[in-house]
């Protein structure tokens, strides 16, 4: 495989597990090609139109030196200068693949929030409201990203001859459908919240973060809280979202939440509206979805050596 063929393997196992469903995304894809049909030739030319065929703008190939075939990749969740130079200095390193956007990837990462409001709707909560919420979440997570230095690894890569990917939403999106996937599976066993931590620890990637000390924790509520409707939706989508949204939540009947990670004025907003939330796991909940995404390259014959904070585990002999 080449790295544009592992970069469209991505939006396509993106776009297959994203939670708002696969036609969705085909919809938006066909609005925005619409939309940029309607811009003017000045426009036309600003414009990113890599977005036409990519939903995900925090999902980038970032450097390419059109190899021919990549046979061995250095796989981690953050990708920065030092990992770089432990590629080169391994010396068959064909190509570094990042969770975590950079580059222009980084830049645009707002861009991909509107996804949230989509999952939330699934959910039923009303899109309009879901929304309005988000937007000023986005504005501010737009503006937090301009003032930074995007393209310093990129640069590094360049000069060190190394092909440079990321894989962000695709891999989320990976991550939260195999655990909606579950949590329909079992749901008729799931009563309390005590009873979905359980549940999360029988994944392999939350037991050895467990082991970690950074396993699946309680953030609102306690073990033997009711939980009520569960939704996966701060697992996916960028970033976090609105800290206004638990509000609207418990309003529509939603009693907890598994998110990857939470702000504490995120956490007292949620507690305040008595939702109850469970965060599984940074860097475990990270690997799950980039797991899931670097077996597919493995079965292809590609070697993967992971570091820098991904629990790999293979779940295909």
């Amino acid at each position: 495989m080449t790295t544009k063929q592992i970069y469209d393997l991505a939006i396509q196992l993106g776009t297959k597990a994203d939670l708002r469903g696969a036609d969705s995304v085909r919809k938006y894809l066909a609005r925005l090609a619409k939309k940029y049909q309607q811009l003017d030739k000045k426009k036309q030319t600003e414009f990113d139109k890599e977005k036409l065929t990519n939903p995900f703008s925090d999902t980038r190939i970032l450097v390419d030196h059109k190899k021919k075939s990549i046979e061995k990749v250095l796989a981690g969740i953050d990708m920065g200068g030092a990992e770089l130079l432990l590629a080169k200095q391994l010396g068959d390193i064909d190509l570094v693949i990042a969770h975590h956007p950079d580059g222009p990837a980084l830049a645009d990462l707002a861009d991909v929030m509107f996804l949230q409001a989509q999952v939330l709707a699934t959910y039923g909560l009303p899109i309009n409201i879901a929304e309005s919420l988000i937007k000023p979440r986005i504005s501010e997570v737009s503006r937090g990203t301009s003032p930074i230095n995007h393209d310093r690894s990129l640069d590094m890569a360049r000069i060190l001859g190394l092909d440079l990917m990321c894989v962000h939403t695709p891999a989320d999106n990976l991550g939260a459908n195999f655990l909606v996937n579950l949590l329909k599976k079992k749901e008729k066993e799931l009563e309390t919240v005590g009873e979905v931590i359980d549940l999360l620890k029988t994944i392999p990637e939350y037991q050895e973060a467990l082991r970690r000390k950074a396993g699946p924790m309680i953030f609102s509520g306690q073990p033997d809280s009711s939980c009520g409707k569960i939704v996966v939706t701060e697992f996916t989508g960028g970033t976090s979202g609105s800290k206004d949204i638990y509000e609207k939540m418990s309003h529509y009947g939603i009693g907890t939440v598994i998110g990857m990670h939470m702000s504490e004025e995120h956490r007292r907003e949620a507690e305040k509206y008595h939702i109850n939330v469970i965060i599984a796991g940074h860097m475990a909940s990270d690997s799950l979805g980039m797991n899931l995404f670097l077996d597919e390259l493995e079965k292809q014959g590609i070697q993967v050596v992971p570091l820098s904070g991904l629990i790999r585990i293979k779940r295909f002999k």
